[in-house]
């Protein structure tokens, strides 16, 4: 008996050992949190971004993920996101392998890690991307289709890792082209934009209009990081911080050649930080925008204290853009110790865009020890009067226009160019303080400056 009783407050005490482990995950988890102080010409900011490095570890397969099951995995994601969320914060990690998924919407307090090897592969269908969510179009706030990744109002994110995410592209390909009903409903858009239409009204999923999400969008949210990742294809813009603060984009590879490729498009951002990355995409490396016209006047936000350091760039249309959407307006951008390849195909080192529907203003703008080879057009452009598509499609509601100025370019390098500096201001509002000291090209085809209405130029070897 005594033997028999013994036996059972054994199994009583592992059975109540098992129940205390299975509850004992830490609760209440909290996120510290990194600050950076970064040096700039403009002054010094600081840049926070959160630390997983202790936090609880939830993996995809034990949620039910499984390679080539595309429902499975994304339920597994979804489910391993609310589960670190639910703790107070967590990492999920998507081990090495293929694993085929809809869309990521990511909660507060959570690290998406990919393992060496692991690579997460978007599907094509843009069902998958539904319902719609808050989004935007070349700087118009609408609902459309949800980017691959989306982050709306988080904070103390993370995607991390050395694994891939890469967009499957039979779908957006076909889009590239802009089938029949795009421009269309581009410029319903637009109309509804320009005339305050409530945001919930721009519902622009429907059979024509085909606006491609982009990759990822971290939407109005704060504490942000992005490292050691590589990217491969994109819908549309690769990634796309808005309305957010604090963000850190560290060691990714970018390579996406489709149409409207933008590497990164902070806008409508401050304090963000791009470093130690390597762009190799069919549009703009980095592209520093603030939102379009009307949209942008009402959320009324700048982007403000940019950096971007030692990447490297192989392919684009430019190294930096500042535009077209600048509506909201611009200010302190720093861009140092960067390189594109000498093969690159890229057709200026810096080029600011605007028109007379934007108003904002271009203010604090440095690019610093910069080397390249070839540039199809200029190391500085700058254009007023930039409309594309939009010029005939839609009428200009309002007229203002842009203040650019304070504009500085020391030591950059480039073997072959068109001209050094073509600037084309408006004669009503001329682009005031634009410094070039140090710039070095070894030939010129055309000419070297190409000015109309600037004032307070000067350029020192």
């Amino acid at each position: 008996m005594k033997k028999l009783f013994t036996a059972f407050l054994i199994f009583f005490m592992l059975i109540n050992s098992s129940c205390k482990q299975k509850d004992s995950k830490p609760q209440n988890q909290k996120i510290a949190l990194h600050t950076e102080e970064v040096n700039t010409p403009f002054g010094n900011f600081e840049v926070k971004s959160p630390v997983f490095k202790n936090t609880p570890q939830f993996l995809i397969t034990d949620f039910g993920a499984e390679k080539g099951d595309k429902i499975k995995t994304t339920k597994a994601i979804a489910a391993a996101i609310d589960s670190a969320n639910a703790i107070g914060a967590g990492t999920v990690i998507v081990p090495q392998g293929e694993w085929l998924t809809g869309k990521i919407h990511f909660k507060s307090n959570v690290n998406l890690h990919l393992e060496e090897g692991a690579r997460l592969l978007f599907s094509e269908d843009p069902q998958d991307y539904l319902p719609a969510v808050l989004s935007t179009w070349e700087g118009m706030e609408c609902y459309n289709y949800s980017p691959l990744i989306y982050a709306y109002e988080c904070e103390n994110i993370a995607i991390t890792g050395k694994g891939t995410l890469k967009a499957k592209m039979d779908t957006w390909e076909v889009w590239f082209a802009r089938p029949s009903g795009h421009m269309q409903n581009l410029k319903r858009l637009y109309e509804m934009a320009s005339k305050d239409v409530p945001v919930e009204k721009r519902q622009m999923v429907n059979d024509s209009a085909n606006f491609r999400p982009q990759f990822i969008q971290f939407n109005r949210c704060k504490n942000v990081l992005l490292e050691g990742v590589s990217i491969k294809d994109s819908p549309f813009w690769v990634i796309h911080p808005y309305l957010s603060s604090d963000v850190t984009i560290r060691n990714v590879n970018v390579f996406a050649h489709g149409h409207n490729n933008d590497g990164v498009d902070p806008e409508m951002s401050q304090n963000v930080l791009i470093e130690d990355c390597v762009f190799d995409q069919g549009d703009d490396a980095i592209a520093v925008k603030a939102g379009r016209n009307q949209d942008a006047w009402r959320l009324n936000t700048p982007v403000k204290n940019v950096v971007i350091r030692n990447c490297l760039v192989k392919n684009g249309h430019q190294l930096l853009a500042i535009g077209s959407e600048l509506s909201g307006g611009v200010e302190n951008v720093f861009m140092e110790n960067c390189e594109v390849e000498p093969n690159a195909k890229l057709n200026h080192l810096l080029f600011i865009k605007t028109n007379e529907r934007r108003g904002g203003y271009v203010k604090n703008i440095y690019m610093e020890n910069i080397k390249a080879g070839r540039i199809d057009k200029g190391v500085l452009g700058v254009e007023t009067d930039v409309l594309y598509q939009w010029r005939d499609l839609v009428p200009t509601y309002e007229r203002r226009l842009t203040q650019i100025e304070d504009v500085y370019m020391t030591n950059v390098t480039a073997t072959n160019v068109d001209f050094v500096s073509r600037i084309l201001g408006d004669a009503e509002m001329p682009i005031k303080n634009i410094e070039l000291k140090n710039v070095k090209v070894d030939s010129i085809r055309d000419q070297e400056l190409i000015h109309e209405n600037v004032t307070g130029f000067s350029r020192n070897e």
